[in-house]
């Protein structure tokens, strides 16, 4: 009997590799790139990963095949963090590996163009806890702008991470409780916390908005900076400005706080959650309870906040010291 073709959709297109179908360009480093950043459940992981897999599309080009990769190509991609920390360039190296070994399992690739890269040994910092006058000045600056102000104010009073933070939309505080709604690392949904304010702010706070984000918008992101969320890629309604990327919140904190810090190398954003977190510990909170406030999953990740630091040691030598005590009396 006569086989009869089951109609398609009227108008329907068949796929093709410039429309990046099922049969299109899935096997280029473009496409298998947006697919592995579809496939990680976590936001903030998503975010961290895009900005080194943008690199690695610029350095190859988006139409490269995937099963051509190589060791100069990784190579070429971590040359842009040849005088990072160790810390930065361990992270962006893991971006690295994590997108080989999906891509390894999707049998898009048969090598490892990781293989000669090697992790960078860590410094361990013995104190970094920014003191609590310094981060005071710091919060009321006037010189700074009010947005960044309120930012690495609410990191440090929620001791949340800055990814946390600086993804979180207008219907996500609570005013009431003062508390905000963020999407954790783990993906979970949970809390954070920060202080009550009685005085009030030297200037109008700007027209609240239905929706965007929860503070005013800073330079619009580069279009490689986006990432593949729909909280993401959110504009805010009255500016169509992008969300501020990660990289230039650290770059206006760090020019800040210059100027404050003994170095003159400026401070960390993530420096703002460690310091609250040993603040704390320094007034007797116990590790469950910084491990409430922080959301840390494991009771030993907290052993370098309950560990006191410099301020401590500052503040005890002071209390003993037989000099200042025969000036009081």
């Amino acid at each position: 009997m006569p086989v009869v073709a089951f109609p398609g959709t009227p108008g329907a297109q068949k796929p093709d590799s410039s429309s990046g179908g099922p049969s299109g360009d899935r096997s280029t480093v473009a496409g298998a790139v947006a697919r592995f950043l579809g496939a990680l459940p976590v936001a903030t992981t998503r975010r961290s990963y895009a900005r080194t897999l943008a690199r690695l599309t610029a350095v190859t080009g988006p139409h490269h095949p995937v099963a051509d990769l190589d060791c100069d190509h990784y190579a070429a991609v971590m040359t842009a963090w040849d005088d990072a920390a160790a810390a930065t360039w361990n992270r962006h190296l893991s971006a690295l590996v994590s997108f080989t070994t999906w891509a390894q399992r999707q049998d898009l690739l048969a090598t490892n163009p990781a293989r000669r890269l090697n992790r960078r040994k860590t410094t361990q910092h013995g104190d970094r806890a920014i003191p609590q006058a310094r981060l005071e000045k710091l919060f009321t600056d006037d010189r700074h702008p009010l947005r960044e102000r309120l930012l690495w104010r609410l990191l440090y009073e929620t001791a949340a991470r800055a990814e946390e933070i600086s993804s979180l939309d207008v219907e996500d505080l609570d005013p009431e409780f003062r508390r905000a709604r963020i999407l954790s690392k783990g993906g979970a949904v949970e809390y954070v916390h920060r202080h009550r304010h009685r005085h009030r702010p030297p200037a109008a706070p700007p027209t609240p908005r239905p929706h965007g984000r929860a503070g005013v918008p800073g330079r619009p992101p580069r279009s490689h900076l986006r990432t593949p969320g729909a909280r993401g890629r959110r504009h805010l309604p009255v500016t169509g400005r992008g969300r501020r990327s990660y990289p230039r919140a650290e770059y206006l904190f760090k020019t800040a706080s210059a100027e404050l810090d003994p170095h003159g190398d400026g401070w960390t954003l993530h420096q703002l959650r460690h310091s609250a977190l040993t603040h704390l510990a320094a007034v007797g909170r116990t590790a469950p309870k910084l491990q409430a406030k922080s959301r840390h999953q494991h009771l030993a990740s907290l052993g370098r906040y309950v560990r006191l630091g410099e301020e401590t040691s500052a503040r005890i030598t002071a209390e003993h010291d037989p000099a200042a005590r025969r000036r009081s009396r």
